[in-house]
Parts: structure tokens; C-alpha cells; sequence
């Protein structure tokens, strides 16, 4: 194993520190992470959800958001269309939620025992008997053309509110396709799970309750025109100004202008601020400021009608009273994270929208409820942690230690777990394999009714039930993987060492994906594990790891399946009868053709501590880093020469963990490296009381209501030995 500490520039350290109010460990930290853009590092320093992007930047929105109020208006009966694991889950009790919410007739439908992935011609039919018009699938859909063109013969409309890559060159012909990895969305960030999808359609559905919804808003700014020395110019002496305007469509930004108005040369014929402010509503800061400098530079026969926010905005953001955009500017915390100066028309539409969202009360209690799905589904799904995933989940986690909402919280203590605590790696290991086990067990409808029960007594027992199917998922995990490892490894030896294909009748499709990566962690290679149905039909599921090109297998292989989709790590597919062979032929020819990442791992070091640094107060930097998980790894610390006072080898059963007692001089601490008990006396000597090197992270160890600091060892050697 590589200990990677990469070099950051002084310099780099002192201006985050400074422009930030960080502290210089902290500011090492981002910046040996490469988080020193503004735009990244304002994920991890804030939480406001006004950082989220706007919803109605997916160019389809709008035409989703219609459909779904006219179905609302008509008394049309919509079904939500979601997947079986814990994201498509999540996805469908969501937005099923707020479609009844809106008061429209709302079913669900998730597949269930051997139903194949994605939206299916006999769920369209059962729907379409029962008289139902509009379809909307969640976390799947992308990849069903043939099952859209179906419904439209049966007189059914399809939305699509998916996450995958589209296969293929152009998407199902659905009345609307949110996806931010179409290369069209209009999206800014690709990267959000299904439910995290489902939820900017929701949000939009919140908006489109108000009064702004499709409503053509021009907010305008005039000040008086000030030279860079701060003199007035030759403009201001006359009494020039810039006149500033935006305009915006549900609040996204749709355009803007500046432009320098001089008084008594202003022809209004050839202004560029007459069209731009054409049949939009007007709003102005401090209405009688603007009026004047209006009067001054247009003379007092031109009139523009416009309306003061001020007044309201300060009622409800009170902090705003009495003061200039001018103002304002020095205070705001959004405009600290701005690469480009701030001017005034942006503190303004920056005041406007978050009124807007505010008044619409678009982050209430209901938005936490939701936002606790959000970051299960975006765990649960391995989307990378940054970006707006970032609040996503923070806000999430927040909100399930406040309080878990119905269904989880049955979950939790059926579990005999305290949620007050819950991090976004507690989430990953605690629960959402759990949720996950009634998809893999064929039974994800248990999940969707658990979280959709109105009172407790029905949720407790489809809680226990969701429980018991992941205990009976890990029972025949354990079975299958006695069966899986012999073949995994003749494959992984015949494919020199750079790949594993499994194929048998003696793993269940559900738990594919399990395996694989049981195979990907043990083999440190990329793995195919499918399972043969009684049809002759193969079910897989791949794994990569070493930067094995997922996607690009699957474009190589397309003519082959059923069906197939995933991510750039993680897929899944479908084979009829007889294809087998051919796939696997074909994916060891690919295999021949790939450069794997070098096998050694390389571990990046975020700091390398002194002994007095390594004190518990280490918590509270760890803390600003989270949420952890995919693409923001939990803090990695290094220490070297650090003495051990103890050393023991310890385990419920096999003892094959690593206990130590290490001495940090102003702090003693318990550390433990899980199935470490080979390192000892091979690789440092507890006999010899040789100081050690470490690779550590800094956690909570929870015991009997009790919670105590301690050092989880990633690696360790001898002291010296690895320079």
C-alpha cells in the first residue's frame, strides 16, 4: 500500500484560510483535496438550500409540470413506476406522496419477483384496464422505448424521471424526459440519484403552486455611473447611470443587461432596456430611489411602472430593512462564494429569489420529510458526494436525526438503532441494506408499503418483515458466495488476473450485485456475476474497480441483451437464452484491450498530524467534512514514530482484529484495525515496543449508550520502514 501526502502551495492555504475563516489545518485539507474553487468548496461550507440548483434548469421540466397539473385538473388516475432497490423505492414513495398531496388519484408500482427491470407492457395494460391515463417512472424508464410507443397506443402518456445513462442516441418518446445525464438536460449537475431527480420535480410541482410560475419577472437596478478611481466621469457629471436588468422564468435567469443612460441623450427608440423590459413585470429596490434616477435619466415625461419589494422582503427577511443594495452586498454569504464581482442587480435577484422561496415555503417541514428519502436513495445508490448531493444529504441526515419520518422510523427500532447520531456511513451500513434486501429478495413492495402506512401499528410489522428478508438476503449470500469464490477465481486466472465472469443457477438474481462486489473487494478486479433463470435467461450484475469502463463493456456487448443500464461503476443487464456464451466471449476479448489502473492501492493522506494535534477535538474537524462517502472519502491522518503502551489480538469469534493502546503524549487512544491481528509481530513488534507509522481515521466508538473517541487503523508499519 502507497501512502500518497500530495503538496499543496503555502501560499494556497493562507487565502483559503483568510477568505473563508478556516482554520490552517482545515484549509490544507480542501486544498490538498483540490476543493479551493468557490463553487466546490461552497458544498461543504454551507447547507442553505438556496445553493440547490433550480429545478426548472431541466429544459423538459416545464412540459412534466403541466402535464402533471392538467392531470390534476382533469381527475386523470397517474401511476408512479419505480425500481426495486432502496433508490427506486425511495424515488416512488416521494413522489407518490406529492402527487396525492396535489389531490390526484395516485397508484404505485415497483417490479416484484421475477418482473423485469424497468416499465413492462403488463403493468401498462393492468393500468390502462383500470383506467388510467398518465404513467410517471422513477429511477428507471431511460431505456424503455419500445414499453413508451406501447403506451401511446394505449392512449397513455409517459413522463420519465430517471438518472441512467441513455442508450443509445435519441430517448423514449415520452411526453417529458427529466434525466441530467441527457447531454440536452440543461441540467448543470449529472450526477443525482433517481429519488434526488424525483425531488426537483416535486420542488418544481411546489412552485408551480404560486404565483410565479411562468410568470415573465424583470427585476432592474439604476445607479449613478461612478468611474473606477471613484470619481464621477464625464457621464456623471451630467448625471449618467447604469441601468441594470435581469429577467427571470421560474426563477431561473433568463437573461440580463447593463446599460449607461445618459440624461438628455436617451432615445427611447433605440434603448436596449425597452424591449428587454417589454411585458414583464417590473420589480425595483427602494421604489422612490429608483423613480428618481429613472426621472433623471429619462426625463419626467417617461414612465416605467415598477414595483418596491423592498418593503416586503423585509417583513420577511427582516435583516434587509433600511438598507441600500450597496449595502447588502458587503453582507451577503451567497456572494462570498462568487468568482466574479457582485453587483447589485445580482444581490437583488439573489434577495428576490430567495423572498420568492420563502414566501412559497418551499423548505418546510414537509421538504425536510422528503429530503430524509433524498439521502437514503443518494446513498444507497453510490452517487458521488459533491456538488448539491452534498446538501441533499446533509440536510437529509439532519432531518432523520431529528426526527426519522414514518416508516424509518419503525425501521430504526426494529433495528434497536438511535437515529440521533446517524452519519451518512452509519445510513450505508445500517439501513439502507436493509431496504435494499426487499428488492434483492424480490419483495420491494413491502419497502414502498412500509413507508406509505398511515399509523404505526401497520408499519411495525412490514417493518419486521423488511428486517427478516435481510436477514434471509444475507443467509443466502453467505451460501451463494461459497459457490461463487472457486468460480470467480478459475475465471480470474484464466483472464490473466484482470477479470472475473461468473455465470450459475446457484445465485438469485437478486443478489448479483452483492456478489460482485464481494468478488470486485476480494480479487481487487472487476467482476460479472449472472444468474441462470429456468428459461435458459441470464440476469447479471458488473462491478468495476481499477477504472474498468463499465458503460463501454455494455455499448460493446448492447446487441446482446434484453435490456441493460447502470453507471459508470455499477450495471446491470439481461440475456435471453443462449446469448451466455457470446457474452462472455466477447467481454474476455474486451478485457485483452483495457489498461487496468496499477493493482497497488495508493492512499491519499489529507494531513500528516503532530503528536499534539491528535487530540479528540479532531472530531470537530471531521465533522466539517461530512457527509462521507463516494468521491469525499472520510479524513485520512498520518502520524509517524507514535509509541503503543498496549497491543492485543481480539474477536467475537476468530480473533483476527487488531487492538492497540497508542501513546500521542498529550492523549492517549484506543485504535483498532479490523482483520489487522497478521500485522503484528510481521510487520512492527509489540515485543520490541517498536514505534509505529499510521494511516488513521478518527471516529466514535458507541457502546452501551456510551460514545468514546478512537483511531480506526487503515494501515500501519514499523516506524521508518516505509520512507
Amino acid at each position: 500500500m502507497r501512502w500518497l501526502k500530495k503538496e499543496v502551495r503555502p501560499e494556497e492555504i493562507k487565502e483559503l484560510a483568510g477568505r473563508y475563516g478556516l482554520d490552517l489545518l482545515a484549509a490544507a485539507i480542501f486544498a490538498r483535496r483540490g476543493i479551493a474553487d468557490p463553487e466546490q468548496l461552497k458544498y461543504y461550507l454551507e447547507d442553505d438550500p438556496r445553493h440547490l440548483h433550480n429545478p426548472f434548469l431541466f429544459v423538459q421540466m416545464e412540459d412534466a409540470v403541466d402535464r402533471i397539473l392538467h392531470a390534476r385538473d382533469e381527475g386523470e388516475k397517474v401511476l408512479v413506476f419505480g425500481d426495486a432497490d432502496t433508490d427506486g423505492i425511495t424515488s416512488t414513495v416521494l413522489l407518490h406522496e406529492a402527487l396525492a398531496g396535489l389531490g390526484i388519484e395516485t397508484s404505485w408500482r415497483v417490479p416484484v419477483g421475477d418482473d423485469p427491470y424497468g416499465l413492462s407492457t403488463k403493468a401498462l395494460d393492468e393500468f390502462a384496464a383500470a383506467g388510467g391515463s398518465l404513467v410517471i417512472t422513477v429511477d428507471c424508464g431511460i431505456s424503455n422505448h419500445a414499453e413508451v410507443e406501447y403506451a401511446r397506443e394505449r392512449g397513455i402518456d409517459v413522463i420519465i424521471v430517471d438518472h441512467h445513462r441513455l442508450q443509445g442516441e435519441n430517448p423514449p418518446d415520452a411526453v417529458a424526459v427529466i434525466d441530467p445525464k441527457l447531454p440536452d438536460s440543461g441540467y448543470p449537475f449529472r450526477e443525482l440519484s433517481g429519488c434526488g431527480v424525483a425531488y426537483k420535480l416535486v420542488s418544481a410541482l411546489r412552485l408551480a403552486e404560486t404565483e410565479l410560475y411562468k410568470q415573465h419577472i424583470a427585476l432592474l437596478n439604476l445607479r449613478p455611473d461612478i468611474s473606477p478611481a471613484g470619481a464621477p466621469d464625464e457621464a456623471s457629471s451630467g448625471g449618467g447611470f447604469i441601468l441594470e436588468a435581469v429577467r427571470l422564468s421560474n426563477l431561473v435567469e433568463t437573461g440580463r443587461i447593463s446599460e449607461r443612460l445618459v440624461p438628455g441623450e436617451v432615445r427611447l427608440d433605440r434603448a436596449k432596456f425597452v424591449s428587454f423590459l417589454a411585458d414583464r413585470q417590473i420589480f425595483v429596490w427602494n421604489g422612490d430611489y429608483q423613480q428618481r434616477c429613472l426621472a433623471a435619466a429619462l426625463g419626467k415625461g417617461a414612465e416605467v411602472f415598477a414595483y418596491d419589494l423592498a418593503p416586503e422582503i423585509g417583513v420577511l427577511i427582516p435583516q434587509t430593512g433600511g438598507k441600500s443594495l450597496a449595502e447588502l452586498r458587503e453582507l451577503s454569504r451567497i456572494g462570498r462564494y462568487r468568482t466574479s464581482e457582485l453587483s447589485e442587480i445580482d444581490v437583488f435577484r439573489n434577495l428576490f429569489v430567495s423572498f420568492a422561496l420563502r414566501r412559497a415555503q418551499c423548505f418546510d417541514e414537509r421538504d425536510s420529510l422528503r429530503l430524509q428519502l433524498v439521502a437514503l436513495g443518494t446513498i444507497a445508490d453510490l452517487m458521488p458526494l459533491r456538488n448539491e448531493n452534498r446538501i441533499l444529504v446533509k440536510r437529509g441526515l439532519a432531518s432523520i436525526n431529528r426526527e426519522p419520518r414514518a416508516g424509518l422510523a419503525e425501521l430504526f427500532s426494529t433495528l434497536q438503532l438511535e437515529p440521533r447520531t446517524m452519519s451518512a456511513h452509519d445510513i450505508a451500513w445500517q439501513i439502507t441494506p436493509v431496504i435494499n434486501a426487499s428488492g434483492r429478495m424480490g419483495a420491494p413492495d413491502v419497502a414502498v408499503s412500509l413507508f406509505l402506512a398511515e399509523t404505526r401499528e401497520e408499519r411495525m410489522p412490514l417493518a419486521a418483515e423488511v428486517v427478516a428478508m435481510n436477514m434471509d438476503r444475507r443467509k443466502t449470500g453467505t451460501e451463494s458466495w461459497e459457490t461463487v469464490l472457486p468460480l470467480a477465481r478459475e475465471s480470474f486466472a484464466r483472464n490473466k488476473e484482470k477479470l472475473a465472469v461468473i455465470g450459475t443457477d446457484k445465485v438469485q438474481r437478486g443478489i448479483t450485485g452483492l456478489i460482485a462486489s464481494r468478488v470486485t473487494g476480494t480479487l481487487k478486479a472487476p467482476a460479472i456475476v449472472a444468474s441462470f433463470q429456468p428459461d435458459g435467461s441470464a440476469v447479471g450484475s458488473i462491478r468495476s474497480v481499477r477504472g474498468f469502463p463499465v458503460t463501454a463493456l455494455l455499448e460493446a456487448c448492447s446487441d446482446l441483451f434484453i435490456d441493460y443500464g447502470g453507471h459508470d461503476a455499477a450495471a446491470g443487464f439481461s440475456l435471453p437464452s443462449g446469448a451466455w456464451p457470446a457474452f462472455v466471449e466477447r467481454t474476455e476479448a474486451f478485457i485483452g484491450t483495457v489498461d487496468l489502473a496499477l493493482a497497488e492501492e495508493t492512499i491519499n493522506v489529507d494531513a500528516q498530524l503532530p503528536h499534539d494535534y491528535v487530540t479528540p477535538e479532531l472530531l470537530e474537524l471531521t465533522k466539517r467534512f461530512e457527509p462521507s462517502g463516494e468521491e469525499s472519502p472520510p479524513l485520512i491522518f498520518m502520524a509517524k514514530s507514535v509509541a503503543m503502551v498496549d497491543a492485543q489480538i481480539v474477536g467475537k469469534g476468530e480473533k483476527n482484529h487488531l487492538k492497540l493502546t497508542l501513546d500521542f503524549g498529550r492523549h492517549k487512544w484506543p485504535a483498532m484495525m479490523w482483520d489487522g491481528a497478521e500485522r503484528l509481530e510481521r510487520d512492527f513488534s509489540w515485543r520490541n515496543r517498536d514505534p509505529v507509522d499510521l494511516l488513521f481515521r478518527v471516529t466514535v466508538n458507541r457502546w452501551n449508550g456510551m460514545e468514546t473517541p478512537q483511531i480506526e487503523i487503515i494501515d500501519i508499519r514499523k516506524a521508518g520502514s516505509g520512507e
